[in-house]
């Protein structure tokens, strides 16, 4: 197949930029953008060895931009997000996702997108500070907390 002339002079079959994302994929875009842009986010990063620090970055139409960091040990205990969907991005560090199938481990750069309903433990298996990404759609309302937990099916979480 061939096109003729110049596509992009067709101004009726481009869409317009969007303002916000509305599709996984640019939810996930969105995600990546903000982790290249570091001055964005690398000033406001705390670590609490209390409680898990958090700080909602951004919001738009239909979704929050969470930023988090944790300690060596931390972990969110197992749960879901509700009606959410999401996208968790490592910032910096390594954490690892227990899920019901398994564990997998999350570097820097790692993305992880998941749906409705998804539960998982995220925790810092490491020795040093992670910071992760988070993209809510549409925003967070309830993070149901489960009763046990993958990485430790022999433990009851609160």
């Amino acid at each position: 197949m061939q096109i003729a002339g110049d596509i992009l002079a067709v101004q009726h079959l481009l869409q317009p930029a969007r303002e916000h994302p509305v599709t996984v994929a640019e939810f996930a875009g969105l995600a990546r953008s903000i982790a290249e842009d570091r001055a964005s986010w690398e000033h406001l990063v705390q670590y609490d060895a209390t409680t898990r620090w958090y700080h909602r970055l951004r919001t738009g139409p239909g979704y929050e931009v969470w930023l988090l960091s944790w300690v060596p040990g931390q972990g969110s205990g197992l749960h879901d997000h509700g009606a959410s969907s999401g996208v968790l991005t490592v910032l910096d560090g390594e954490l690892t996702e227990h899920t019901p199938r398994g564990r997998l481990t999350h570097r820097a750069g790692a993305q992880r997108v998941f749906a409705p309903g998804y539960a998982h433990e995220v925790v810092n298996d490491t020795l040093e500070g992670a910071v992760s990404l988070h993209v809510y759609f549409p925003g967070l309302t309830e993070m149901p907390m489960h009763s046990c937990s993958p990485a430790h099916p022999e433990h009851v979480t609160a």
